[in-house]
């Protein structure tokens, strides 16, 4: 079974993050969850906070949304 996802994160202009994950920590609108392979499909806002990739990675954003569905995992935030 793979135990990775394809994660990608964009704004508007361009594509800040692509590739594939063990791990996504996010700063949803009600709460900060974390995505690993297999999770349940999910749509929710994000709040500003940091989007963490593989407990490494780290993005700023100020809000957006992201949609993780048959193991796929993309992100539209703001510039």
């Amino acid at each position: 079974m793979k135990k990775t996802f394809p994660v990608r994160i964009m704004n508007p202009k361009h594509i800040m993050f692509e590739g594939e994950a063990q791990s996504v920590f996010l700063p949803g609108d009600l709460a900060e969850f974390e995505i690993l392979p297999y999770h349940a499909p999910i749509v929710s806002l994000l709040r500003a906070g940091q989007v963490v990739v593989d407990w490494s990675t780290v993005i700023a954003i100020r809000r957006g949304m992201v949609k993780f569905f048959r193991n796929e995992c993309v992100i539209l935030v703001e510039e």
